[in-house]
Order: structure tokens, then C-alpha cells, then sequence
């Protein structure tokens, strides 16, 4: 046999071999996925990016493929509160929160941080209509379901955007739950400069 062809051959069977050692190896991860995941991972990149329209509709996709999937069903609350459409969001937030709080096992840390921000979202959301004291409900909730789900931004976020300055959820709450005590008249629930700096969750 002619050597350039066997060197050819060996080099083509070494290539065809580690293509399908790195083919075995990650495919599972990406074929293997739960159903709606993929769907509402896109979705979050199209919220995060402002395409609202788009988002919402990876969202349904994922909801199709496996219902009340909590990512999805979170990132639909978040399309309306981006969009301001407060009835549905609110609506949309309930339905998770019922649903978790009715499916969630002791050792599901992930769906709890799920529930958690679910909580935290209801209270952003609840803010920003004037429902006070119903926001520090959903504060108080978010916080005893896993506060260190929302809790504010890590160190180096803190340093690159100034984010010591973003409202978290327990400062928020602390904040309310001052004004609150107050008398009516001399209450200051709302900020607008650092009521923008407030994040919603995802999960």
C-alpha cells in the first residue's frame, strides 16, 4: 500500500475518532435536556436583549413542551412587567407561586430559589402599582423562602456597576417596613431614581 494513503487513512480514522469522542461526550448534554429548556433559555438571551415579543413567544414554546415549566412561566411574568402589563404579570407570578408552593420537595433548592424570587417579583411588581403593604408581604415572603436567592449583587458587581446603590430585596423591605409605621402624611414610599435601580429576578 502506497504510504501518502495510509498516512492519509490514519489521519482521517484519528480525525473520525476523536469527532465522535467529542460527539459522545457533549451530545448528552445538549440532546438530554428537560423538555423546555432550551426554549426558555432562549427566551431569557430575547428578554435580556429587550425583545419582548420574541421572548414571549420561546416562553410559550417552552410552556408547550412541558407545562408549567418554572423557568418559562418566570420569564412570562417578566415579559409583562417589562411591558407594563401589571394585571397579567401579576397573574402570571400567582399561578407560579401556587404552583411551586404545591409542588416543591425539602431537597429542591433550585425550585425554592424559583419560589423565592417568584415572591421577590410579586413585590417589585406590587411597588410599583403603590400596593405597599402587600410588597413587604412579598418581600417578607421572599426572604424567609430563600434569602440568598435575591440577595443583592456580589462583590464584583458591586465594584463594575456601583451596584451598592441598587435596592435589594431586604433593603427594600427594612426600607417599607419604616415608612410604613409613619403616619400617612409623612410616609416616603417612593424614589424614582432609586426605585429604577431595582432588579427583577430570574430564576
Amino acid at each position: 500500500m502506497n504510504a501518502r494513503v495510509l498516512r492519509r487513512f490514519i489521519f482521517l480514522m484519528a480525525l473520525l475518532t476523536l469527532g465522535g469522542f467529542l460527539f459522545w461526550t457533549i451530545a448528552p448534554g445538549y440532546f438530554d435536556r428537560p423538555p423546555g429548556n432550551y426554549e426558555t433559555e432562549t427566551g431569557t438571551l430575547r428578554l435580556e436583549d429587550g425583545l419582548y415579543d420574541q421572548a414571549m413567544a420561546h416562553f410559550d414554546k417552552a410552556l408547550l413542551e412541558q407545562e408549567n415549566h418554572r423557568g418559562a412561566l418566570m420569564g412570562r411574568a417578566l415579559v409583562y412587567m417589562q411591558t407594563d402589563r401589571n394585571d397579567e404579570a401579576l397573574a402570571a407570578l400567582d399561578h407560579l407561586i401556587a404552583f411551586l408552593s404545591g409542588s416543591l420537595t425539602d431537597d429542591d433548592k433550585t425550585g425554592r430559589g424559583v419560589l423565592a424570587a417568584a415572591h421577590a417579583n410579586r413585590g417589585i411588581l406590587l411597588d410599583r402599582v403603590a400596593r405597599y403593604e402587600e410588597a413587604l408581604e412579598s418581600y417578607i415572603q421572599a426572604l424567609n423562602t430563600d434569602a440568598g436567592a435575591v440577595e443583592g449583587p456580589g462583590v464584583i458587581d458591586k465594584i463594575l456597576h456601583d451596584s451598592d446603590r441598587i435596592s435589594t430585596v431586604r433593603k427594600r423591605a427594612l426600607y417599607l417596613q419604616e415608612q410604613l409605621k409613619l403616619p400617612a402624611a409623612e410616609r416616603v414610599l417612593r424614589i424614582p431614581e432609586l426605585d429604577e435601580r431595582q432588579r427583577m429576578h430570574k430564576p
